[in-house]
């Protein structure tokens, strides 16, 4: 959801293949923490596709580009997402705003750290495009058609990889492409959203507002599990809900009135593990105070060519510890060979 919760982060999606490939699917806000539990390097975390621009689908994007970053990547973060009906409504605008927004950041940590890491290279696909390749590398091919969502520009995706079949609906209205494209899919993702009595009693919505959020801009429960008895996956997971101990059982009742297949209610750190004879459902326990990951591969060195230096007014501002920090530092240099 996009309002900010402690105990359950927005949307995002890990999808690890047995190829060494990793994909994130949206990162909504407080999901890099859960991403950097997972103690994945980031040199493996650098594909990251959006299904549309909303903050809690987009929302850490700069924690994964910068953290990841600071954290060891060693090239760009690699975005992939779709256009919208005017330039300025799409996934290449929104991350040159990005970029502009986080300049000061950016600019400040050149020749302090390896550049490359802080790069970033955005594929921009029509959002118009039905089952259209927007991906495909290393035996695995990733599909988008369009989701109905607010305004035009938002997307769903299917990512096809050694027979099995994962889809993420992201946030839709039903819709037949999604019906005809995630058929028979192993995992299918689709939004299941609150009932509109829940919005009113949760957040205080009008009727009308309530209705509004719930039926027109999103899926219903009862929506949702009709969506599902006419794709039959192996797996159904609803999601864009707080799953708590109140809101979750008129959820599963709203979807069993119409759909009594395999399903999972969607929380954080859940893991499904997928082969072709079985999907097995658990809980990750991570460390709650990681370090990021070192990567397989040896750090880059910073370049001096790309720092940007102090104005002589901040220069010369500096307090003189050079008694005490030069011999330290000369030690450190020695040790490490950087004589």
């Amino acid at each position: 959801m996009p309002a900010a919760r402690r105990g359950q982060a927005a949307t995002c999606w890990l999808v690890q293949l047995g190829n060494g490939d990793n994909f994130v699917f949206d990162i909504g806000s407080g999901a890099a923490a859960n991403l950097a539990s997972l103690e994945i390097p980031y040199d493996e975390l650098d594909k990251l596709f959006l299904i549309h621009l909303h903050q809690d689908h987009i929302g850490d994007v700069p924690a994964l580009w910068i953290g990841g970053w600071t954290g060891g990547r060693h090239g760009a973060l690699k975005v992939w997402g779709p256009s919208g009906h005017r330039p300025e409504l799409g996934t290449a605008a929104m991350i040159e705003a990005l970029q502009a927004t986080y300049r000061w950041d950016h600019t400040s940590r050149l020749g302090v750290i390896p550049s490359r890491g802080g790069d970033i290279e955005v594929s921009e696909f029509d959002y118009r495009g039905v089952n259209e390749v927007v991906y495909e590398s290393n035996g695995v091919s990733i599909r988008s058609w369009p989701a109905i969502h607010t305004i035009d520009g938002p997307i769903s995706y299917a990512l096809d990889w050694n027979g099995l079949t994962f889809v993420f609906g992201g946030d839709t209205l039903p819709n037949e492409w999604y019906v005809e494209h995630a058929a028979g899919a192993d995992i299918a993702i689709h939004e299941c959203f609150m009932p509109p009595d829940l919005m009113m009693q949760k957040y205080g919505f009008s009727p009308r507002s309530a209705l509004n959020v719930a039926t027109t801009v999103h899926t219903v429960p009862a929506a949702f599990g009709e969506v599902m008895r006419r794709v039959a996956p192996r797996m159904a997971v609803a999601y864009h809900f707080f799953n708590d101990q109140d809101t979750r059982y008129p959820i599963y009742e709203g979807i069993r009135r119409t759909y009594d297949g395999p399903l999972t209610m969607a929380d954080d750190l859940l893991c499904w593990n997928v082969t072709s004879d079985d999907i097995r459902v658990r809980e990750v326990i991570v460390d709650e105070a990681v370090w990021p990951t070192k990567s397989s591969r040896p750090p880059d060195e910073p370049s001096p060519a790309d720092k940007v230096h102090f104005t002589d007014f901040i220069a010369g501002g500096r307090l003189d510890l050079s008694a005490t920090l030069d011999p330290l530092v000369d030690a450190f240099k020695r040790e490490h060979g950087l004589e």
